[in-house]
């Protein structure tokens, strides 16, 4: 199936079929690390089993795969700020203003926990300037808050992709990782640049960045065993509009969660956000997320 090079212009509000209550049972276990790799544009149908996304398929085959999860939005934006601010905030991704609404940094600056955005493509630490080559603003909720925006302390807390491999490796991971891929290694543009491509040719970029730099995140079992990571699609194909951005895939990789599970519960990005939040041990969760349901099922 073709696909554009971007994938985000249109926009859809969060209507659709409100899912059911998910699953109540289980409990989110605290950990002292919550890493989140956002991946783009993708549907679940296009994902899961294909032949492109070997790396990850194993990962949903051998940790937790949400089987009924659906983005809020289309473009992206809203999903990236429903994921750290449990609002959909703007559904612009030339969005240029400053948001003050509760959010995860401020929840993290009062809980004492410490945190990073990994962006690959960001030219500089801090950097909370527009577009640049391979990185997008708008996949980088952290760049719009009133938090980071007015104060050089949180804005250095936005660092480049390279750092990521020297912190799993000095044991110096944060409580709380933002991962971004530049937009051709998170599945957003199609190779090479050029307009259009095949899902396959825009997904196979991207399972080989995770396999390359995830992969020694997941091998690494000091580093795992206090850890909760989570794969996580912003949005489904601009023609799925289920739910508000359509059916995503999700996989959850924790020693302290459920193994080889696939999740029957419905789940929307808040519902991710109130169990990082839980994970953290957090004192409130921002927006949505302190009503959402957390993840229960994928964890004992």
């Amino acid at each position: 199936m073709a696909a554009s090079c971007g994938g985000g212009g249109s926009t859809s509000a969060t209507g659709g079929t409100t899912p059911p209550p998910p699953p109540t049972t289980g409990v989110v276990q605290p950990v002292s690390h919550v890493v989140i790799v956002m991946e783009e544009n993708s549907s679940f149908e296009s994902v899961i089993g294909s032949s492109a996304m070997p790396f990850l398929n194993s990962l949903a085959t051998k940790y937790g795969l949400a089987t009924q999860y659906f983005a809020n939005a289309h473009p992206s934006i809203g999903n990236y700020f429903m994921l750290t601010t449990g609002e959909l905030v703007s559904s612009d991704d030339q969005f240029a203003g400053t948001v003050s609404a509760d959010n995860l940094v401020r929840q993290f600056k009062t809980d004492g926990k410490t945190w990073k955005g990994y962006f690959e493509g960001i030219p500089s630490a801090g950097y909370l300037g527009p577009d640049t080559n391979s990185y997008l603003k708008h996949h980088n909720p952290f760049s719009y808050f009133s938090d980071v925006v007015n104060d050089p302390a949180q804005a250095a807390n936005i660092v480049p992709f390279s750092q990521f491999a020297s912190d799993v490796s000095a044991g110096t991971l944060p409580n709380f990782s933002f991962v971004v891929p530049n937009s051709r290694n998170d599945a957003h543009d199609c190779p090479g640049g050029v307009p259009t491509c095949t899902d396959a040719e825009r997904l196979a970029p991207a399972d080989a960045w995770l396999q390359t730099n995830i992969g020694p995140l997941i091998s690494n079992t000091t580093a795992m065993a206090d850890t909760l990571l989570v794969i996580a699609f912003d949005e489904s194909s601009l023609t799925d509009r289920v739910n508000g951005g359509g059916h995503i895939a999700v996989v959850l990789i924790s020693p302290k969660a459920k193994q080889a599970f696939q999740g029957t519960g419905s789940y929307q990005h808040q519902n991710l956000l109130r169990t990082m939040g839980n994970a953290l041990q957090l004192t409130s969760i921002p927006g949505q997320g302190s009503s959402a349901a957390p993840m229960l099922e994928f964890f004992p």
